[in-house]
């Protein structure tokens, strides 16, 4: 699918973007309603918000994201107040001794797609048509960003009762492993500011066209839900995605640990697939797609969205529940993601899993 390219983000296109992410966050980055909120209130109080491509950024600009990290389950009910990114953004500004030229999204799905846009509309700044990852990853390692070379620190972390702390670190897991556990301390999660990039970095390692992709898809889902039609055939064939299966929610096994949402949901064939069973392994997002029998028909770094059965609505981990009548999504991700190091990062093998990565177009060759 070729997006048609996004210049301003206006009051009237945050449904699109916040639709568009929910899917693209693949079950996690947490609900974007709550980001959309705040960004529809920047946009409002401080005009539309300017969406420019990297290669109109001079090479030694700062370019720099912000973003939510924590686990989705705890933002039902822990809000943010809604300046924790800004004074994070502003603590990094302090500490580098510079001004960011741009806002830039750490990854193209849930919260984390809208939250930049919020800090870009009030801190008057221009937000990268590009992101980190795709879609959403659970850790702050697992981005482009680490397969460019560049660094997640200096980091800064920002919580609701006005903490904050500067983080530096010999290598980006070693961020991840320290700021998760600050951010338990946090109450679960925090709004973060890092991999400050100049303009030649980010020109070399970001994920272009992220911004219009996720508005294409939200009108994608919006027009078809008015004409009353599920958008999951529509989003199959103009994103080259898979119908992987239709069902019911028959169980969910979810917890909140060390900062993430973990765990399984079993979902009980419909319609075609009547008979049989799939369940989806998640960590924030879901990673793993198989059949009762343990085939596999998913897994990361591939997408697998869920979308409701009737409206297309996208579903994140934190909401599934018992009697969910739903459609099972998979798309093929960024190919950097199927390189050597990319699969170093977020294959299945990071994960724990004893599995080795298979393309989804091959592992479902029959619905491709």
């Amino acid at each position: 699918m070729t997006a048609k390219q996004l210049k301003t983000i206006e009051l009237s296109d945050m449904k699109n973007i916040a639709l568009g992410g929910a899917f693209l966050g693949t079950g996690g980055g947490g609900d974007p309603y709550i980001g959309r909120l705040m960004a529809e209130e920047a946009i409002a109080k401080n005009g539309p918000v300017q969406v420019l491509d990297i290669e109109e950024f001079d090479d030694d600009a700062l370019i720099i994201p912000v973003c939510m990290m924590g686990a989705p389950t705890v933002m039902l009910e822990k809000l943010p107040r809604g300046n924790e990114a800004i004074a994070a953004l502003e603590s990094l500004q302090n500490y580098l001794g510079k001004r960011a030229d741009a806002i830039f999204c750490i990854e193209a799905g849930g919260l984390n797609s809208t939250i930049p846009i919020a800090v870009a509309a009030e801190m008057k700044l221009p937000i990268v048509d590009g992101d980190g990852m795709g879609r959403a990853f659970p850790e702050l390692q697992m981005v482009s960003m680490t397969m460019g070379g560049v660094s997640a620190c200096p980091m800064v972390m920002a919580d609701e009762k006005g903490n904050s702390i500067v983080l530096n670190t010999v290598d980006n897991l070693s961020t991840e492993k320290f700021a998760r556990v600050i951010t338990v301390e946090m109450g679960g999660a925090g709004l973060i500011a890092l991999y400050p990039m100049t303009g030649a970095e980010a020109k070399k390692s970001i994920l272009r066209g992220s911004m219009s992709l996720i508005n294409s898809i939200g009108r994608i889902i919006h027009s078809e839900q008015a004409a009353n039609r599920n958008p999951a055939e529509r989003l199959a064939r103009d994103l080259n995605g898979i119908r992987l299966f239709e069902g019911r929610v028959l169980d969910v096994d979810r917890r909140t640990e060390g900062g993430f949402a973990r765990g399984s949901c079993t979902i009980d064939g419909l319609g075609p697939d009547a008979g049989s069973q799939i369940k989806l392994d998640f960590q924030n997002e879901f990673l793993i797609a198989k059949t009762s029998d343990g085939t596999p028909r998913a897994i990361t770094p591939d997408l697998i969205c869920l979308l409701d059965l009737e409206t297309g609505q996208p579903i994140t981990t934190e909401q599934i529940r018992y009697g969910f009548r739903v459609i099972v999504f998979g798309l093929p991700c960024n190919p950097q993601w199927r390189s050597e190091h990319g699969l170093e990062l977020v294959g299945p093998g990071y994960f724990g899993y004893e599995l080795e990565y298979q393309p989804i177009e091959k592992l479902n060759p029959a619905k491709v």
